[in-house]
């Protein structure tokens, strides 16, 4: 009688967790969406886009190329001569100058270079963790300890964010194509 009793739990138990699954399964799913919406709306207002994403001209200017997606500075990409004296601290100078796609910037700080976004293994986000990311937000160093991240980048601007705002971001950036794309690294000014 005993076992009866344990098995009719049992599966009472099994029926249980099996119903309630589906409306589990539908709340971390409408919360998950909720947190990637909100990651989407933080990269477009922050204008991910305008720096990370190669650029396409249209007769509005130039628009994002919705085929590399936050994938940074083209690695193959050449960047144009810059004329000495051009870009410097002085008044007579530009205090930074950027190439058509604005994936690339050169200035007092030398030649930075937009990053791959994407959740690429190899060149882009992909092998990064979400503390990572936030605490890479949060110094403005790379991987949260290493190089400097250079203008124009304005992660002290995202260091505000909220975690919860930092962690919808990265959700939503791992959900992007994956695009191989080996930025290179920056160059420090000459001299």
């Amino acid at each position: 009688m005993r076992i009866r009793h344990e098995a009719v739990g049992i599966a009472g138990l099994v029926a249980i967790v099996l119903a309630a699954a589906p409306i589990a399964l539908a709340q971390t799913t409408g919360a998950n969406q909720t947190r990637l919406k909100r990651g989407e709306y933080l990269v477009n207002f922050g204008g991910c886009h305008d720096c990370h994403a190669t650029k396409m001209m249209t007769p509005n200017g130039p628009m994002p190329d919705k085929s590399r997606l936050l994938a940074g500075h083209p690695a193959d990409a050449q960047l144009p001569p810059l004329p000495a004296g051009v870009v410097g601290a002085a008044p007579n100078q530009w205090a930074a100058i950027t190439n058509g796609d604005l994936t690339a910037w050169v200035g007092p700080w030398g030649t930075s270079f937009a990053a791959n976004l994407t959740p690429d293994a190899a060149t882009g986000l992909g092998g990064w963790t979400v503390d990572q990311f936030i605490k890479t937000m949060r110094t403005g160093k790379h991987l949260g300890v290493g190089r400097p991240i250079l203008p124009p980048m304005p992660w002290f601007d995202i260091a505000v964010l909220t975690d919860s705002d930092l962690k919808a971001m990265f959700a939503y950036l791992k959900t992007m194509k994956p695009i191989q794309n080996p930025v290179p690294p920056p160059i420090p000014p000459k001299g």
